[in-house]
């Protein structure tokens, strides 16, 4: 109903409703206004007169009553009492007298009247929605304010396909209560009973801003359900107006890895950045386009984004230019292979970076076991080419990405990224450069990644294939890996190690098990098929050696391994060899010279 058509119905019902009230007031009361209708029709006149201006005061017709609460109740209230104040005021200067049984017993019957009228209009309203019997049955985690809202939202939402049956809460005092007449069935503990007892076929969490370890319990006891589950946005968010209550996400891997997210120190960072010229290697990639735009929220003069696929670069310059729209910083794409030390040369001396972030690497275990050249030619020559270049043009600061394989190396690609580590950790001694590297454990959702792998295994309706039910890894999101570097870079000193404090390692297994449950399949319908360890990989990983251990953290959850020193010599001599080398003997000379390294480098720890 349009607006000036619900006024004008508001605004005839209410006069009904008033004269209505006095006349069977003054009639109770036996007023003896009955016997003076001048004064009785005056005092009509005089009620209608302040109750329609005080309900333009407190905008009692612009409420959407489908939707009243209390606070729509308590306008109903300051309207009515505020307008018998005011007449029982000029009844008094008017007539010297206040006829207080007749003003109570209208009050009363106004305000009878007028709530009545509003619950009806709601009865109406909502007996006009149809109602859907193939909705799905709901449960809402979560009986707070959050919770609340979203049960409000799925009840009054015709449209919705969700129709919430019952909350759980872990708030005892809410147990075997109703809320909007949804029953609080009890804590945690009850979720796969409550999903078993009332057919359930979606489960809400509804708790934003809940821990992000007691927020992993509960998605692990929605997860094991296996019905489909989802999550609300950040409290925040929903009343600064970025998304709406029932903006659901399904859940995700990343929820239950069980600790809370890094956060930056975006004072420093933005003292770091702003108004520098940053250059970042495989920008295209998964990682390296993350770094992108996270470093685009800190306005640098201008970002180099370096890579050797012109079609990811294309793409997320194309993002950064035309959707995020920083027109501010100025974009420059190089499409270059940092094989070529010439070129990374040029095109540092053309841009002078302040600060580079290396990302571009070969990453896969299985690809580099069978392609070790490769290994070298990107990750020790490729990092060398770039460091050096950095070198020479007088770069401020240097990051490098590595990774936890790195540590006790037993794969090519590990072997390869600790040579690079150390091959920088010694430029950084002989140059005004600052060298650190950040490593990291596996990426969820980067490139090759696992996840992405049981995603399209349990699509084509499995098995899901792990190598080792024993098998554990380190987790973290594609931003929280793009923070940590950035973050390093603005902490670095020159010479160390960053590394995140990522919690407890995650069973592979039980990763495969909870996307299954995820995805709304059971880990029977799917299957999980072992498929034994391939070659260089290890069943868990380390993010530093115990000589490099130093437990002081440089920020919150970000530790340094400590800076050791390192013969160089053969790492060069291996460069230089390398092209002469078969398959089988490069492999074992990039896993003894970095077990070789690791071992001087422990009794240099010791002496």
């Amino acid at each position: 109903m349009e607006y000036r058509k619900r006024l004008s119905v508001f605004f005839f019902t209410d006069s009904i409703i008033v004269i209505t009230a006095f006349l069977i007031g003054s009639h109770l009361v036996d007023s003896n206004l009955n016997d003076r209708s001048a004064t009785f029709l005056l005092s009509i006149g005089i009620l209608l007169i302040c109750h329609h201006f005080f309900s333009y005061l407190y905008k009692l017709y612009k409420k959407a009553w489908m939707y009243a609460s209390i606070g729509e109740l308590m306008i109903v209230f300051k309207t009515i009492t505020n307008t018998f104040l005011f007449v029982s005021c000029l009844q008094f200067v008017m007539f010297q007298t206040i006829d207080y049984r007749l003003l109570v017993v209208t009050w009363m019957l106004h305000m009878l009247l007028i709530g009545g009228s509003r619950f009806c209009w709601r009865i109406i309203s909502n007996s006009h929605k149809q109602e859907v019997d193939d909705k799905k049955r709901t449960l809402i985690v979560g009986a707070g304010s959050a919770g609340t809202m979203v049960a409000r939202q799925l009840l009054n939402n015709h449209y919705c396909e969700l129709k919430p049956v019952a909350f759980i809460d872990d708030d005892e005092k809410k147990h075997q209560l109703d809320i909007l007449g949804i029953p609080v069935l009890g804590g945690r503990e009850i979720i796969e009973k409550a999903v078993k007892n009332l057919a359930i076929e979606t489960i809400v969490i509804a708790i934003p801003s809940l821990g992000k370890k007691e927020l992993n319990k509960i998605v692990q006891a929605c997860v094991n359900t296996g019905k489909k589950t989802q999550t609300i946005p950040k409290l925040e968010d929903i009343m600064t107006g970025k998304v709406s209550v029932n903006h659901f996400r399904d859940v995700q891997v990343e929820d239950l890895l069980g600790r809370e997210p890094v956060q930056l120190d975006t004072e420093k960072i933005s003292e770091f950045i702003k108004g520098k010229i940053v250059l970042i290697t495989g920008a295209g990639g998964s990682i390296g386009s993350e770094i992108c735009r996270q470093i685009c929220k800190f306005t640098p003069k201008k970002l180099i984004l370096l890579g050797h696929g012109e079609n990811s670069i294309y793409t997320i310059l194309l993002e950064l230019k035309e959707i995020y729209r920083y027109k501010e910083i100025e974009f420059v794409a190089e499409i270059a292979d940092i094989q070529d030390g010439d070129k990374m040369l040029t095109i540092m001396s053309k841009h002078h970076p302040n600060v580079v972030y290396h990302a571009a690497a070969h990453k896969h275990v299985p690809l580099m076991e069978s392609n070790p050249e490769e290994a070298v030619k990107n990750n020790i020559i490729g990092t060398l080419n770039v460091a050096n270049a950095a070198k020479w043009s007088h770069v401020d600061e240097f990051v490098m990405i590595s990774t936890d394989k790195a540590v006790n190396p037993t794969s090519v690609m590990g072997a390869s990224k600790r040579l690079a580590e150390i091959l920088i950790q010694n430029l950084n001694l002989e140059s005004e450069t600052k060298f650190v590297a950040v490593r990291f454990g596996n990426v969820l959702g980067s490139r090759g990644s696992v996840i992405p792998l049981f995603k399209r295994q349990i699509q084509q309706g499995g098995p899901v294939t792990v190598t080792h039910p024993e098998m554990v890894r380190y987790f973290m999101t594609i931003p929280e890996a793009s923070r940590l570097v950035i973050q390093a870079g603005a902490l670095a000193n020159g010479g160390e190690i960053f590394v995140l404090d990522m919690g407890e390692p995650v069973k592979i297994v039980e990763l495969a098990m909870n996307l299954i449950r995820l995805s709304g399949n059971s880990v029977e319908e799917i299957g999980i098929e072992f498929t034994g360890m391939r070659p260089g990989e290890k069943l868990y990983e380390e993010l530093l050696n115990p000589n490099e251990y130093n437990e002081i953290q440089v920020f919150p959850k970000i530790y340094t391994g400590k800076t050791t020193n390192y013969n160089v010599e053969e790492i060069i001599q291996l460069i230089n060899e390398y092209p002469l080398l078969d398959e089988p003997t490069l492999k074992e000379r990039l896993l003894e010279l970095s077990n070789k390294q690791e071992n001087s480098s422990k009794r240099l720890a010791v002496l």
